[in-house]
Protein backbone atom coordinates (compact mmCIF):
# COMPACT_ATOMS: atom_id res chain seq x y z
CA UNK A 1 0.00 0.00 0.00
CA UNK A 2 1.50 3.64 -1.10
CA UNK A 3 2.23 5.41 1.80
CA UNK A 4 -0.03 8.91 2.52
CA UNK A 5 1.58 11.68 4.50
CA UNK A 6 -0.30 11.08 7.53
CA UNK A 7 0.51 6.99 7.69
CA UNK A 8 4.19 7.75 7.57
CA UNK A 9 4.86 8.68 11.20
CA UNK A 10 2.66 5.47 12.05
CA UNK A 11 4.59 3.28 10.18
CA UNK A 12 8.10 5.03 11.04
CA UNK A 13 7.01 3.88 14.62
CA UNK A 14 5.76 0.53 14.07
CA UNK A 15 9.20 0.19 11.78
CA UNK A 16 10.89 1.68 14.73
CA UNK A 17 10.66 -1.99 16.56
CA UNK A 18 10.42 -0.54 19.79
CA UNK A 19 8.53 -2.33 22.85
CA UNK A 20 5.25 0.29 21.50
CA UNK A 21 4.85 2.29 18.28
CA UNK A 22 2.39 4.97 20.28
CA UNK A 23 5.32 5.03 23.11
CA UNK A 24 7.52 6.44 19.67
CA UNK A 25 4.86 8.72 18.57
CA UNK A 26 4.07 9.96 21.70
CA UNK A 27 7.68 10.73 22.48
CA UNK A 28 7.77 12.20 19.24
CA UNK A 29 4.38 14.37 19.18
CA UNK A 30 5.38 15.99 22.72
CA UNK A 31 9.33 16.97 21.45
CA UNK A 32 7.52 18.56 18.20
CA UNK A 33 5.31 20.31 20.55
CA UNK A 34 8.01 21.52 23.26
CA UNK A 35 10.25 22.62 19.87
CA UNK A 36 6.59 24.35 18.31
CA UNK A 37 6.30 25.90 21.89
CA UNK A 38 9.94 27.35 23.47
CA UNK A 39 11.67 26.04 20.35
CA UNK A 40 13.73 28.28 17.78
CA UNK A 41 10.78 29.21 15.32
CA UNK A 42 10.31 31.69 18.42
CA UNK A 43 6.22 30.98 18.81
CA UNK A 44 5.93 32.25 21.84
CA UNK A 45 6.58 35.64 20.52
CA UNK A 46 3.59 35.45 18.55
CA UNK A 47 0.68 37.11 19.90
CA UNK A 48 -1.96 34.82 18.61
CA UNK A 49 -0.04 31.60 19.63
CA UNK A 50 0.30 32.50 23.66
CA UNK A 51 -3.18 34.09 23.57
CA UNK A 52 -3.93 30.32 22.98
CA UNK A 53 -1.11 29.09 25.71
CA UNK A 54 -2.61 31.96 28.12
CA UNK A 55 -5.61 30.37 28.19
CA UNK A 56 -4.98 26.78 28.54
CA UNK A 57 -2.09 26.82 30.38
CA UNK A 58 0.15 24.01 31.46
CA UNK A 59 0.00 21.28 33.40
CA UNK A 60 2.70 20.61 35.75
CA UNK A 61 4.30 17.67 33.83
CA UNK A 62 5.10 19.91 30.97
CA UNK A 63 5.73 22.80 33.12
CA UNK A 64 8.82 20.69 34.23
CA UNK A 65 9.28 19.34 30.72
CA UNK A 66 9.66 23.66 29.29
CA UNK A 67 11.89 24.01 32.29
CA UNK A 68 14.19 21.06 31.44
CA UNK A 69 14.15 22.29 27.85
CA UNK A 70 16.22 25.28 28.77
CA UNK A 71 14.66 28.34 26.96
CA UNK A 72 14.83 30.58 29.61
CA UNK A 73 13.68 34.10 28.15
CA UNK A 74 10.35 32.00 26.34
CA UNK A 75 9.58 30.63 29.67
CA UNK A 76 9.49 34.07 30.91
CA UNK A 77 7.39 35.49 28.05
CA UNK A 78 4.81 32.51 28.60
CA UNK A 79 5.05 33.12 32.24
CA UNK A 80 4.50 36.85 32.50
CA UNK A 81 1.42 36.66 30.35
CA UNK A 82 -0.07 33.66 31.17
CA UNK A 83 0.38 35.31 34.97
CA UNK A 84 -1.85 38.31 33.88
CA UNK A 85 -4.24 36.10 32.30
CA UNK A 86 -4.40 33.74 35.74
CA UNK A 87 -4.76 36.71 37.97
CA UNK A 88 -7.56 38.76 35.97
CA UNK A 89 -9.44 35.05 36.44
CA UNK A 90 -8.51 34.93 39.99
CA UNK A 91 -9.63 38.78 40.97
CA UNK A 92 -12.98 38.04 38.96
CA UNK A 93 -13.30 34.38 40.89
CA UNK A 94 -12.40 36.61 44.36
CA UNK A 95 -14.59 39.20 43.67
CA UNK A 96 -18.24 36.68 43.08
CA UNK A 97 -16.85 35.11 46.41
CA UNK A 98 -16.89 38.01 48.41
CA UNK A 99 -20.07 39.65 47.11
CA UNK A 100 -22.15 38.70 49.91
CA UNK A 101 -24.49 37.03 47.69
CA UNK A 102 -25.59 34.14 50.01
CA UNK A 103 -25.20 31.13 46.86
CA UNK A 104 -21.96 31.88 46.52
CA UNK A 105 -20.86 32.27 50.59
CA UNK A 106 -22.63 28.54 50.64
CA UNK A 107 -20.31 27.30 47.89
CA UNK A 108 -17.18 29.17 49.37
CA UNK A 109 -18.09 27.17 52.55
CA UNK A 110 -18.07 23.76 50.80
CA UNK A 111 -21.61 23.38 52.09
CA UNK A 112 -23.45 22.92 48.67
CA UNK A 113 -22.76 19.62 45.80
CA UNK A 114 -20.80 22.43 43.93
CA UNK A 115 -17.95 23.08 46.22
CA UNK A 116 -16.13 26.19 46.18
CA UNK A 117 -15.89 28.19 43.00
CA UNK A 118 -12.54 29.15 44.44
CA UNK A 119 -11.70 25.67 44.04
CA UNK A 120 -13.40 24.74 41.45
CA UNK A 121 -11.56 27.11 39.44
CA UNK A 122 -8.16 26.01 40.49
CA UNK A 123 -8.89 22.35 39.56
CA UNK A 124 -10.29 24.08 36.18
CA UNK A 125 -6.41 25.45 35.61
CA UNK A 126 -4.83 22.43 36.70
CA UNK A 127 -7.18 20.10 34.31
CA UNK A 128 -5.78 22.35 31.73
CA UNK A 129 -2.79 21.97 29.79
CA UNK A 130 -2.18 23.11 25.48
CA UNK A 131 0.48 20.55 25.29
CA UNK A 132 -1.69 18.01 26.54
CA UNK A 133 -4.70 19.19 24.29
CA UNK A 134 -2.71 18.82 21.02
CA UNK A 135 -0.93 15.88 21.63
CA UNK A 136 -4.56 14.06 22.59
CA UNK A 137 -6.08 15.84 19.24
CA UNK A 138 -2.82 14.60 17.01
CA UNK A 139 -2.41 11.01 19.10
CA UNK A 140 -6.41 10.09 18.59
CA UNK A 141 -5.86 10.51 14.69
CA UNK A 142 -3.45 8.07 14.88
CA UNK A 143 -5.19 5.61 16.80
CA UNK A 144 -7.94 6.11 13.88
CA UNK A 145 -5.02 5.96 11.31
CA UNK A 146 -3.59 2.59 12.81
CA UNK A 147 -7.07 1.31 12.06
CA UNK A 148 -7.16 2.36 8.60
CA UNK A 149 -3.88 0.89 8.08
CA UNK A 150 -5.18 -2.36 9.78
CA UNK A 151 -7.69 -2.96 7.65
CA UNK A 152 -6.18 -1.67 4.33
CA UNK A 153 -2.47 -2.49 4.28
CA UNK A 154 -1.49 -6.24 4.61
CA UNK A 155 1.98 -5.37 4.96
CA UNK A 156 1.59 -3.30 7.95
CA UNK A 157 -1.20 -5.94 9.36
CA UNK A 158 2.10 -8.55 9.36
CA UNK A 159 4.71 -5.87 11.25
CA UNK A 160 1.95 -5.86 14.20
CA UNK A 161 1.55 -9.72 13.80
CA UNK A 162 5.53 -10.11 14.07
CA UNK A 163 6.18 -6.93 16.24
CA UNK A 164 6.81 -6.49 19.94
CA UNK A 165 3.31 -5.36 20.61
CA UNK A 166 2.63 -2.42 22.63
CA UNK A 167 2.60 -0.96 26.60
CA UNK A 168 -0.58 -1.97 28.46
CA UNK A 169 -1.60 2.21 28.74
CA UNK A 170 -1.53 2.14 25.01
CA UNK A 171 -2.95 -0.98 24.04
CA UNK A 172 -5.88 -0.07 26.68
CA UNK A 173 -6.27 2.89 23.93
CA UNK A 174 -6.23 0.75 21.17
CA UNK A 175 -8.97 -1.81 22.35
CA UNK A 176 -11.66 1.06 23.26
CA UNK A 177 -11.03 2.28 20.07
CA UNK A 178 -11.41 -0.68 18.27
CA UNK A 179 -14.54 -0.94 20.54
CA UNK A 180 -15.75 2.25 19.36
CA UNK A 181 -14.50 1.82 16.02
CA UNK A 182 -14.51 -1.44 13.62
CA UNK A 183 -17.46 -3.70 12.68
CA UNK A 184 -18.03 -7.32 13.95
CA UNK A 185 -15.73 -9.16 12.03
CA UNK A 186 -13.02 -6.67 11.97
CA UNK A 187 -12.70 -6.63 15.69
CA UNK A 188 -12.06 -9.96 15.81
CA UNK A 189 -9.94 -9.87 13.27
CA UNK A 190 -8.22 -7.44 15.35
CA UNK A 191 -8.31 -9.20 18.56
CA UNK A 192 -7.63 -12.54 17.10
CA UNK A 193 -4.45 -11.06 16.04
CA UNK A 194 -3.06 -8.80 18.86
CA UNK A 195 -3.73 -10.40 21.97
CA UNK A 196 -1.55 -13.49 21.22
CA UNK A 197 0.94 -10.25 20.64
CA UNK A 198 0.57 -8.94 23.83
CA UNK A 199 0.85 -12.21 26.04
CA UNK A 200 3.76 -13.57 24.07
CA UNK A 201 6.03 -10.05 24.85
CA UNK A 202 4.57 -9.74 28.15
CA UNK A 203 6.19 -12.65 28.42
CA UNK A 204 9.18 -12.03 26.86
CA UNK A 205 9.80 -8.41 29.20
CA UNK A 206 8.98 -10.51 31.99
CA UNK A 207 11.33 -13.05 31.38
CA UNK A 208 14.14 -10.50 30.78
CA UNK A 209 13.83 -9.16 33.51
CA UNK A 210 13.72 -12.11 35.52
CA UNK A 211 16.67 -13.26 34.28
CA UNK A 212 18.68 -9.74 34.84
CA UNK A 213 17.77 -10.86 38.69
CA UNK A 214 19.29 -13.89 38.19
CA UNK A 215 22.66 -12.49 36.55
CA UNK A 216 22.86 -10.98 40.43
CA UNK A 217 23.76 -14.55 41.81
CA UNK A 218 27.06 -14.99 42.14
CA UNK A 219 26.83 -18.20 40.30
CA UNK A 220 25.87 -16.53 36.90
CA UNK A 221 28.39 -13.79 37.55
CA UNK A 222 29.89 -14.84 34.02
CA UNK A 223 26.40 -15.86 32.24
CA UNK A 224 25.58 -14.28 29.23
CA UNK A 225 23.26 -10.93 30.05
CA UNK A 226 21.17 -12.37 26.83
CA UNK A 227 18.46 -10.05 26.28
CA UNK A 228 18.43 -8.28 29.85
CA UNK A 229 20.57 -5.56 30.20
CA UNK A 230 18.38 -2.63 29.61
CA UNK A 231 14.83 -5.14 31.28
CA UNK A 232 14.29 -2.44 33.91
CA UNK A 233 13.67 0.31 31.38
CA UNK A 234 12.08 -1.74 28.68
CA UNK A 235 9.77 -3.38 31.90
CA UNK A 236 8.70 -0.19 33.01
CA UNK A 237 7.61 1.10 29.67
CA UNK A 238 5.91 -1.97 28.63
CA UNK A 239 3.66 -1.61 32.00
CA UNK A 240 2.78 1.95 32.24
CA UNK A 241 4.09 3.18 28.44
CA UNK A 242 7.14 6.17 27.61
CA UNK A 243 10.88 5.82 28.39
CA UNK A 244 12.18 5.68 31.55
CA UNK A 245 15.93 5.89 30.51
CA UNK A 246 15.74 8.51 27.89
CA UNK A 247 17.58 11.72 28.62
CA UNK A 248 15.84 14.96 29.72
CA UNK A 249 14.65 16.72 26.35
CA UNK A 250 16.77 20.11 25.48
CA UNK A 251 16.58 22.89 23.18
CA UNK A 252 18.86 21.82 20.32
CA UNK A 253 19.69 25.49 19.35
Amino acid sequence: MKEQLYTIPLNDAVNAGDECPFCYIERSIEQDLLDFVLGSGSSYMEADIREITDKAGFCRTHFRKMFDYGNTLGNAWILKTHYQRMIGEMQKTFAEVKSGKPHMKKKFLGQDTGGSPIGAWVRQKEASCYICSQYRDTYDRYLDTFFYLFRQDQAFRDKIQSGKGFCLSHFGDLCETADRLLKEKDREDFYACVLPVMEENMKRVAEDVAWMVEKFDYRNKDADWKNSKDAIQRGMQKLKGGYPADPVYKMSK
